[in-house]
């Protein structure tokens, strides 16, 4: 099976030599801008994104893919994860703008899970760093994760087997060793589509009576069968996982050292003006992987932030984001 996720990846030649993948969709000459970070073992993937609110709406969706996954070149090693991002989005909101002068478009940030930190450092970041942060109107972090060097109290919401990934034990162990033999337990079964097809088929089949019922409903409004919808969700979502780690695995290699580094802002001491943009984030009690802790921490750390409680666990999140879209794109005709 071709592990080819569709024709609309782009790619643009970085000044540092570096290449930075992307995807579009919407209207591409709005001036209002969905910035859109994807989670992990993840990449920019317009088919992921065919929200029929986001397609009502006037702007223009941008979907790149982050350093170290998929088709983007890692950071530069002497480059701190957070100036190589705001580094790459500035490049790629020029690329798009070329006539901008960096505060005359309406900029909304998003991501889910993994993409939540990268989205907070954008959120957070210095205007010298990134200029267009000039533009945030608001954010959006869908079963988000906190910065573990402020939260202090981040890992009593873990499980075992979280707290052994990406927990103090992984962050303190020499050499990435954790990281490192994971992808070696796991780089041959994520190498093929069928094999991380089967890993996630197993979510539809979980699902408790509630979840399902609510899956249904969804997959009745798009006017697909439910058996139609999760075979097409399974299909793409295994096809990004594996298009991820294609190249290389420097971006599940940093994941651990990104979480516990400095982000480039403490969130209890943003200005005014950083201060300004909404917050809008998502947590359900039952994921375990974004833990509802975390969203917690940063409704109460961030001036202008607010909680929208989510049903089921990490995944479901996919059939309840039609009403996250029209809640955080309120304002938009």
């Amino acid at each position: 099976m071709s592990t080819d996720v569709g024709s609309d990846e782009r790619l643009l030649p970085l000044r540092d030599g570096r290449t930075l993948a992307y995807a579009e969709a919407g209207n591409l000459s709005s001036k209002t801008v969905v910035l859109h970070m994807h989670g992990l073992f993840s990449i920019g993937n317009a088919s992921q994104m065919e929200s029929p609110v986001i397609l009502s709406k006037n702007v223009h969706l941008v979907m790149p893919t982050l350093p170290g996954w998929g088709n983007t070149s890692p950071p530069p090693p002497s480059t701190p994860y957070r100036d190589c991002l705001t580094s790459d989005m500035t490049a790629l909101l020029f690329h798009l703008y070329p006539d901008s002068n960096g505060n005359d478009i309406k900029l909304y940030i998003a991501g889910n899970s993994f993409g939540t930190v990268s989205a907070q450092i954008l959120y957070g970041a210095p205007y010298d760093k990134f200029p267009f942060g000039r533009c945030i109107s608001d954010v959006l972090l869908c079963g988000a994760l906190s910065p573990f060097r402020y939260h202090k109290d981040y890992a009593k919401s873990m499980t075992w087997k979280y707290y052994i990934v990406a927990g103090p034990i992984s962050y303190y162990m020499p050499f990435n060793l954790i990281t490192r033999g994971i992808k070696f337990l796991v780089a041959k079964q994520w190498s093929s589509v069928e094999s991380v097809e089967a890993m996630f088929q197993g979510h539809f089949d979980r699902m408790d009576q509630a979840e399902r019922e609510m899956f249904e409903k969804w997959c009745e409004r798009c006017g697909k069968t439910p058996e139609d919808t999760a075979r097409t969700y399974v299909q793409t979502l295994a096809r990004s996982k594996v298009k991820s780690t294609s190249k290389s695995w420097e971006g599940f290699m940093l994941m651990t050292p990104l979480l516990h580094s400095d982000w480039g802002f403490r969130p209890d001491a943003l200005d005014e003006e950083h201060s300004r943009p909404r917050v809008l984030l998502t947590a359900s009690k039952d994921d375990i992987l974004s833990p509802i802790g975390y969203a917690h921490y940063l409704a109460a750390t961030y001036k202008n932030a607010r909680i929208k409680d989510i049903q089921g666990r990490h995944l479901s999140i996919v059939h309840q984001m039609d009403e996250v879209w029209a809640e955080f794109l309120a304002d938009e005709q």
